[in-house]
């Protein structure tokens, strides 16, 4: 595959010394570089611009653009149940014949059983003649039976075992279930976050009751999946999965007893994000999903992406065509992944998704509307085991990074280019999209957290434009969710690879943004040095900047990083790219050559002190970063050597290998004050007073949309589209058993006064692909009246309410 010319970064010469400024449209020569601030690539790869035809951009391409410090910045990347009676003790007629004994359970001593024992310090059997309380009230009824009397015991009997199920719905409907506002005994926000042990809680024990009743359990009880197959559920921190099909929006999941249940509030700041990402599923990538891009190596085009990938399945008739992407969706994760998080002491999980799970254009070769129906699983799923999600927009109509995870590899398209506003506009509406159905009140206490673009590559766009796209984002997601704690998703932003210094003073007053960085120490400077003399990177790198960001924008979240210390890994730098660390890159450089890559490939081979070192490394990164996404849960095996070839970048495998912590707690401390951040946010807002007064100084100099676009020009030079169209709104799950007839999955759009089309083409204008890369703008543009387009509205026009 081709690729096309380069498109220059628009970065201007006219900077102060300490702070650069991106001006989109200031002329720039394309040598200009800054010495001091390039990443740990080499400098001639800083914005990747000498790239031979053909060859794929790194995943992850961290241009080091703003100070952080002395030294050059690393790279980056892309309830418990209602029990049955435990024993006789806790029947009926024991709560009224209690001894002495079970005073404290039931403060009672009368015996009315005949069959009973005597409690006189030994357990006596009496007689019928010999009890001592029933022989006056024996001796005043007839013995025999009469129908009167069957009816009458028989109606008694009823009107207990209504009783009791009365007593037991109360119980487990009212009793148990947690309220955001209030409290557990078994829970809380992070009470017992620093035993770092097995929770010495009791677990239900709900197995004991028939399985058509089981609703919910804990360590060791058994789960039976949708497909009827059962597994074991192990969970040694107190955790709870909860599912009833009668009651299909219950969160009383709860994935560690030191993790608040999903029908709590999830305290930021206190409370620790301990997540891992869904990488490969339902974005697919050559280095997590080998198999799927090995069967097309040597077809024409090669598979390199999921673009190429998908022209390749569409044409393999023989082997089920594009629907093999389903057959992937459907066993790469499943609910087991779910449960195992939960247990592995995870409390979050990010889950890349595609913008063609909601619709393709003409000419877009992807699977369309599929991956969704898999998200809708994982909402469930995540539910039940009292997981939270973040939901991540990772892929965008024309790419914005170039990388293979954006769907196409190449030119970046949105927001650069003569494509460029077109696409953020079409992006912004599968933002607008997304940000209406995860807002519903069904869906809100699961997914609380929305990426709204995975990794932007701001250099090339300019900070400029990307802080107008992240505010028009952020007023679209608020509009769709309203504002305040629980109220909608908290917004996480990419920082666009220019530096958290550089976003301080941003978002003031918004209603909870988060800020979203993907350190990487694996693709820069490779060195052969064992994990044992690194351990300190992380520490020394990591922890200040994010201590520092937190204190001075608000949350700061580390969505992306991973045990890799060099680059080695099958497709790990992309299809048929090799590796630094071999000296085979076939980007940059020369790198000179360290050796093979095998033995950092092959664990089979790693001892049980290099382990250690892995996880102890493991363990730096997550207390330098503090809340954090492991990238990612799982590696496929290369369908070549029938194993994994990318080992360091797979969670599951290092559980299973003893390379990854079985409980993330243990990371606390390590490294000693440098990761404790104790002091306030400064412009985190939670939904209370002050929430959602972003500055009008701060709204009017980024308003939407742009005066101009990076290597584009001025955007009423630009293809655009009008909001005229049928919003394409999102399905919401379907359940087969549902014994409340009130239960509504919603309708996919929590804002009914958001009655806005969806952008789509003017008929008398003309359009570039999508995916064009540099081109001049369509001349003419438009003909007719829609010729003059104002674009200064930051919002469209109502028009008539999406079919809902």
């Amino acid at each position: 595959m081709s690729g096309p010319a380069y498109d220059p970064v628009p970065w201007s010469n006219d900077h102060a010394d300490d702070v650069p400024y991106n001006h989109p449209m200031s002329p720039i020569s394309p040598t200009t570089r800054f010495s001091d601030y390039r990443t740990p690539e080499t400098e001639p790869l800083e914005y990747h611009d000498d790239l031979p035809p053909g060859a794929a951009r790194p995943r992850f391409l961290g241009a080091a653009l703003a100070r952080e410090g002395p030294d050059p910045r690393e790279s980056y990347a892309s309830s418990s149940a209602s029990l049955p009676p435990a024993d006789d003790y806790s029947s009926s007629v024991y709560a009224l014949n209690a001894d002495g004994a079970r005073a404290s359970n039931y403060n009672a001593h009368y015996h009315d059983d005949p069959h009973d024992a005597e409690f006189s310090g030994s357990q006596q059997s009496l007689s019928m003649g010999k009890n001592p309380y029933l022989t006056e009230k024996r001796n005043v009824y007839p013995t025999g039976s009469s129908k009167r009397r069957n009816w009458i015991i028989g109606g008694i009997i009823v009107a207990i075992l209504i009783a009791i199920a009365v007593v037991l719905i109360v119980i487990f409907a009212v009793v148990k279930p947690f309220d955001k506002k209030g409290s557990s005994s078994n829970s809380g926000a992070a009470a017992d976050d620093s035993n770092h042990g097995t929770s010495s809680g009791a677990n239900p024990t709900a197995t004991n009751t028939p399985s058509s009743a089981i609703v919910t359990g804990g360590d060791g009880s058994k789960i039976t999946m949708d497909d009827g197959t059962t597994f074991t559920y192990s969970n040694p921190f107190g955790g709870t999965w909860y599912w009833d099909p009668k009651d299909p929006f219950n969160n009383n999941a709860q994935a560690q007893s030191f993790t608040p249940p999903l029908n709590q509030s999830f305290n930021y700041g206190v409370t620790p994000i301990r997540g891992v990402n869904l990488g490969g599923w339902l974005v697919t990538e050559p280095f997590i999903t080998p198999a799927l891009y090995e069967q097309y190596q040597n077809s024409t085009p090669q598979a390199i992406d999921e673009w190429t990938l998908s022209q390749n399945m569409a044409a393999d008739t023989a082997n089920g065509g594009l629907q093999q992407l389903e057959n992937h969706y459907k066993t790469f994760i499943t609910e087991q992944d779910f449960a195992r998080i939960a247990g592995a002491g995870l409390n979050f999980v990010r889950i890349p998704i595609p913008y063609w799970a909601i619709e393709v254009w003409d000419g877009e070769p992807f699977l369309p509307k599929t991956a969704w129906k898999y998200f809708l699983k994982a909402i469930q799923w995540a539910r039940k085991y009292g997981i939270r999600i973040n939901l991540d927009l990772h892929s965008l109509p024309g790419s914005q990074n170039g990388w293979n995870h954006s769907g196409r590899l190449g030119t970046i398209n949105m927001l650069n280019g003569p494509m460029g506003l077109a696409n953020a506009q079409r992006s912004l509406d599968y933002i607008r999209i997304i940000a209406e159905f995860i807002s519903q009140p069904q869906y809100s206490d699961v997914v609380v957290m929305f990426g709204v673009t995975n990794e932007p590559f701001g250099p090339t766009m300019g900070q400029e434009n990307l802080v107008r796209y992240y505010l028009q984002a952020y007023n679209l997601v608020r509009a769709a969710s309203g504002v305040g704690e629980n109220n909608g998703p908290m917004i996480s932003l990419h920082e666009g690879f220019a530096g958290l210094s550089n976003w301080v003073g941003m978002f003031t007053n918004a209603d909870r943004v988060g800020l979203d960085i993907h350190p990487y120490i694996c693709f820069g400077t490779q060195s052969s040095d064992a994990y044992s003399t690194r351990l300190d990177i992380p520490c020394t790198t990591w922890a200040s900047n994010q201590n520092n960001s937190m204190k001075n924008f608000g949350v700061t979240v580390a969505g992306e990083w991973s045990n890799a210390i060099n680059d080695c890994g099958l497709f790990v730098n992309g299809v048929g790219l090799g590796t630094r660390y071999e000296g085979t890159y076939a980007s940059g450089g020369p790198y000179p050559s360290l050796g093979s890559c095998d033995p950092w490939t092959d664990y089979t081979t790693w001892s049980t002190s290099m382990k250690g070192d892995i996880k102890n490394f493991a363990l730096a990164s997550m207390s330098a970063l503090q809340n954090w996404f492991f990238w990612t849960w799982k590696i496929g095996n290369s369908s070549t050597t029938g194993k994994v070839e990318s080992p360091q970048w797979s969670y599951s495998l290092g559980l299973e290998q003893g390379w990854m912590p079985t409980d993330p707690r243990q990371a606390q401390g390590v490294c000693d004050s440098n990761d404790a951040f104790s002091g306030q946010y400064q412009s985190w807002q939670t939904g209370g007073a002050g929430a959602d007064q972003i500055p009008a100084s701060f709204s009017s100099s980024y308003a939407w949309p742009p005066t101009s676009i990076s290597n584009g020009g001025f955007a009423t030079a630009l293809p655009t589209y009008t909001p005229t169209g049928t919003i394409p709104t999102l399905p919401v799950p379907t359940f087969t058993a549902s014994a409340k007839s009130s239960i509504s999955a919603g309708n996919g759009w929590a804002n009914s006064a958001d009655s806005a089309g969806d952008f789509v083409p003017i008929p008398t204008c003309s359009y570039l692909d999508p995916w064009v890369g540099s081109a001049a703008p369509p001349s003419p543009l438009c003909s007719g009246a829609a010729a003059k387009r104002d674009l200064s509205s930051p919002s469209p026009a109502p028009t008539t309410p999406p079919k809902l």
